[in-house]
């Protein structure tokens, strides 16, 4: 049985850093793709970065240059490097496994089949 299990959420002002940290039971890394998705109160959970076994990446454009998806295989963990954190950054952070490939590295919901229970940010103006 895949089981993820995040850390790192916390409460930080506007400009500050976070790092989440996304710990994968040793099946999830033959995973294909791996992703971070957020979800804020009353909208829809969104992909922000996801990262394939080819170390290929991608984000979403509001989080561009600001976030960094990476993973460390020896210690089966998936991190995500949060800097110039926003208020509208604040939301249930989550992270994912696909055990498909689709080919590339993928922030769409449907494509990953393990997730884990999520981490909170809350981003301080």
């Amino acid at each position: 049985q895949v089981q993820l299990v995040e850390s790192g959420g916390g409460s930080v002002q506007a400009g500050g850093s976070l790092r989440l940290s996304c710990a994968a039971s040793e099946y999830a890394y033959i995973s294909r793709s791996l992703g971070w998705f957020r979800q804020a109160s009353g909208k829809e959970r969104e992909g922000v970065a996801s990262i394939d076994s080819l170390n290929s990446t991608t984000y979403a454009d509001s989080v561009k240059g600001r976030f960094t998806i990476s993973e460390d295989n020896a210690k089966n963990t998936l991190y995500l490097q949060m800097n110039s954190l926003k208020p509208e950054d604040t939301a249930m952070y989550y992270c994912a496994a696909a055990s498909l490939w689709v080919g590339h590295p993928t922030l769409k919901a449907d494509d990953y089949n393990y997730w884990g229970q999520g981490t909170q940010v809350t981003v301080s103006s």
